[in-house]
């Protein structure tokens, strides 16, 4: 029987909706449920790319004990109904989470950014400490993108939920660096930041080669060398670079350029094929997590972006899954990057800058003409990284930690 009390976590999207954000969350509320803690879970029950899926209300899984709220997902594709969404959650999880029992702390990440605002309420009213997991900066994010422009209201308002909840958590987990650098700036969270990336689901990765894979004898040509970029389109992971690189490679029939995913900048690679009828660019879309390690080791060399203005914004989470199923990685980001760290110090792919498409052509073909067997090798020292550095086991039993500091601090 547990006699510890109630951690709530507040996040819009949960298991099992394909988001990353979700599975982390539930490997982490797992975790803690190991460790005896009974964990309660507030989310929406629509799906977050899309809401036309509609999941449980009530559901136990692996312990968790997850409720799912109406009303809080309207798909993506409007920013007034994304905004009005998240407003309906935030209201819904703080009125949830101040009826709560016997809570000894609250978990909530930065997606969405109504989130952190319910968890302010519940930890004041209630006085129960909050762990903190940065994942993406907000107004940052959508400065940088030019959604909105700096010093404007709404920005500062933001800044000033921002300030509060950074001196109001007791610990804070940024992903990066960069990230933390950024945290730093806004105020001063000396002594109770740790940071950590988020981990790669290696407990369901393994390198496959492509003769044993079954989803690439029925989705790719056995002839094709495969550049893949797999999960969430978004506009702080622009591909345009290598979308036109690929149209002009387009006499060179052994190469596919395979996107996989949802998200608001899929329209990007959609309205590319629609237009150009290219022979050598395919769309599909996210596919599922018992299938996952299938879909990424389809690939030769995976695609990561980093948009050169959300460093330390945003982080490159694609870049542990791929190397997790030990494929090289053709990073288009900025340099430094908290990906190109990884690429340059472990010897495992190319990097390219965003608007060369010549230097993109040129690498491709380079990258096309490296030996099969240093495409391995360059797979076996990513997995290698993974196993040293970044495991799912040692990564998420650490922000386990970090909340038990927040309980107990």
């Amino acid at each position: 029987m547990r006699t510890r009390g109630t951690i709530l976590v507040l996040t819009q999207v949960y298991v099992p909706d394909p988001a990353s954000v979700g599975q982390h969350m539930h490997d982490a509320a797992a975790e803690l449920v190991r460790r005896g803690h009974r964990v309660k879970v507030l989310a929406a029950s629509r799906g977050y790319d899309d809401p036309s899926r509609k999941y449980p209300l009530h559901e136990v899984r692996d312990g968790v004990e997850i409720r799912r709220l109406p009303l809080s997902s309207f798909g993506k594709k409007s920013l007034p109904l994304r905004v009005l969404a998240a407003v309906l959650l935030m209201v819904q999880e703080m009125l949830m989470g101040l009826f709560t029992r016997r809570m000894s702390c609250i978990v909530v990440s930065t997606s969405p950014p109504m989130c952190p605002v319910a968890a302010l309420v519940v930890s004041w009213l209630r006085r129960t400490p909050i762990c903190y997991w940065v994942m993406d900066l907000n107004p940052d994010q959508v400065i940088e993108l030019g959604k909105v422009k700096d010093g404007s209201l709404p920005v500062r308002c933001m800044n000033w939920l921002n300030r509060r909840i950074l001196g109001r958590a007791r610990r804070i987990v940024p992903l990066d660096r960069f990230m933390e650098a950024r945290l730093q700036k806004k105020r001063d969270i000396s002594g109770k930041t740790a940071v950590m990336p988020p981990w790669p689901h290696d407990d369901h990765m393994e390198m496959i080669d492509h003769a044993d894979n079954p989803w690439r004898q029925a989705n790719v040509d056995p002839k094709s060398f495969v550049i893949m970029y797999s999960g969430n389109h978004g506009f702080s992971t622009p591909v345009r670079t290598v979308l036109d690189a690929a149209l002009k490679l387009q006499d060179d029939d052994t190469m596919e350029f395979l996107f996989i995913g949802g998200g608001v900048g899929k329209k990007d690679v959609d309205d590319t094929i629609a237009e150009h009828q290219p022979s050598n660019i395919r769309s599909m879309p996210y596919q599922p997590f018992e299938t996952l390690r299938y879909s990424l080791s389809a690939a030769d060399v995976h695609l990561v972006s980093v948009g050169d203005d959300v460093v330390g914004v945003v982080h490159p989470c694609k870049i542990y899954g791929a190397m997790a199923v030990g494929r090289p990685i053709l990073l288009l980001a900025p340099d430094p990057c908290h990906a190109s760290d990884i690429v340059a110090d472990n010897n495992i792919g190319w990097h390219i800058a965003h608007g060369d498409v010549d230097g993109a052509v040129d690498t491709l073909k380079a990258i096309a003409a490296t030996s099969r067997d240093e495409l391995r090798a360059m797979g076996e020292r990513a997995q290698e990284t993974i196993r040293r550095e970044y495991s799912k086991t040692s990564l998420c039993g650490r922000f386990c930690d970090e909340v038990e500091k927040a309980i107990t601090a």
